[in-house]
Formats: structure tokens, sequence, C-alpha cells
């Protein structure tokens, strides 16, 4: 019995190392293993239920404490899904009036989308990158928020951004967050980073994030911005299982994208997120 219990913590630890080393599909962890998949599925939900690990759609993935990453390195992590929610944010961009897009990595792929895509209204924003993949858009009016630039996520703050919040309103405001979750809102490093956020939607008529499954897995993140209306979560395919009921019960319409950006599957409040 004791070799057993031995093999089954070996074999739980070995599963742990791959799933840290980026490999998260059941298939994929049994042929390493040289178990069964339904071995696995069983080790899976073990370890879920020891809060190791989260489940997602055909795999696992293991949670990490929460680190702000430069904007250089995020840029080099999860590009496939984000690319991937950056095609399903293009089919919610509007015909006509503003619209804001945030800082990050995933918000400056929408950017890109977003510059060769003709609409009538401005495109506000206060990050960087995001600014210089705005830079050459067609037909549309770019600006740039003032305030002081964090040094990891080249992100706008401050005073100055937030007086010059209080001279527009959005049709759309497109969110990145370093953490998502669907009852508490979106987690950021610091408390300037959520008032900003928290002025954005307060002047935009939907608020709809952008964050890749990883940001899902992050709860303890130092500052929370929590919406005051319905809003919309747009996330990969890999985003735990979970999810679904979660914003369900929140009122948070879910899109997960799908790979390729072809279509998604949207669950939760169906209707726009009426804001102010």
């Amino acid at each position: 019995m004791t070799s057993v219990r031995r093999s089954t913590r070996e074999r739980h630890d070995a599963l742990l190392r791959l799933l840290r080393d980026g490999v998260t599909r059941v298939e994929e962890l049994a042929e390493a293993l040289g178990v069964s998949p339904s071995t696995v599925r069983r080790d899976l939900g073990r370890l879920s239920g020891d809060r190791k690990i989260a489940r997602t759609y055909g795999g696992a993935v293991v949670p990490e404490a929460f680190t702000e990453r430069p904007v250089g390195e995020s840029a080099l992590l999860r590009r496939a899904a984000k690319a991937d929610i950056a095609a399903a944010a293009r089919e919610l961009l509007p015909a006509s009036g503003a619209v804001f897009v945030d800082a990050g990595t995933t918000c400056a792929a929408l950017a890109r989308h977003l510059a060769d895509t003709r609409g009538t209204g401005p495109v506000v924003t206060r990050g960087l990158e995001t600014a210089m993949a705005l830079a050459g858009a067609v037909d549309r009016d770019v600006v740039i928020l003032g305030g002081l630039i964090r040094p990891l996520s080249h992100g706008l703050v401050g005073p100055l951004t937030e007086l010059a919040l209080e001279r527009l309103s959005f049709e759309v405001a497109f969110l990145g967050a370093d953490a998502v979750d669907p009852a508490r809102g979106i987690g950021e490093p610091t408390l300037e980073e959520t008032a900003v956020k928290e002025r954005i939607a307060a002047r935009a008529r939907r608020v709809v994030v952008l964050a890749d499954s990883t940001k899902l897995l992050l709860p303890d993140a130092p500052a929370w911005t929590r919406f005051a209306g319905e809003w919309t979560l747009i996330t990969d395919a890999e985003a735990p299982l979970d999810l679904d009921p979660r914003c369900a019960a929140e009122g948070v319409t879910l899109v997960r994208a799908r790979a390729g950006g072809a279509d998604q599957l949207a669950h939760g409040v169906s209707g726009p997120g009426g804001r102010r």
C-alpha cells in the first residue's frame, strides 16, 4: 500500500513539473508519463481538489504567484492566445463613437486590428505600445492621454490622466488586466492603476476586458477594480472550466476566443452591458 501511495505521489510530482514546463493537454501528459489519459484525468481531479492546479478545457495549468512583468517580457508570452482574443474583440468595435484601448500587450494586439479598421470616432489610449500601433490608423484621430508613465507597463496614470478622462466619453472601452475575477473585477499592481481604470469604465457605455487565461489564475493581486455595471470578458480557450458558471453568476458576458479567431463562444449575459 505504501509503494502505491509513493507511486501516485511521484506521478503527481512529475505531473506538476510537466504543467509548469508548459505541457497542459491530457493526451500529451499521458504520453509523457506513460499512463492512460483516464489516469491523468483522475490525477488532475485530485490535484484540482487540493487547489494545486486549475482545470482547463482539455488539460490543466498551475497557478502562478502575482508578478508584474515588464511589457517587453509580456509581449513574448501567450502571443497566439492574445492574437485570438484581439480578433474576437475586433468584432465588438462600434461603427461610430469614441473607443478606448488600454495599455498592455493584448490591447496592443487589438490596436493593430483597429489601425486598419475604418470608423468615424477617435481612438484614445494611455499605453505607449498601443499608441504606436495606432499611429497609422486609417481615417481615425488617435489621442494619447497625458500623465506619469509606469516603467513596467508603459501605461499612463495619475492626476493628468484622470483630468483628461473627465472631458471624454467612450462607446466601448477595451481594458487590459494583470488579474481577472468575475466577482472582484480586474486586479492590478497599484491603486493608481485601479483608479484610472475605474475612471475609464465610468466614462464608457460598454466595458470589455481582454485577458488571456493565465490572468484568471492570479487571485492575489494587490489592488482590484470592481465595475458598477455589466461587463464583457474575452479570454482564450484554455480558461478554467469553472469560469462559465462564475461569469453567469455575476452577470458577466464571457467570450472564449477560439484558435485562429474564427469564431467565439459567448456565455452569461448577452446584452451590451450598458454604462453611463
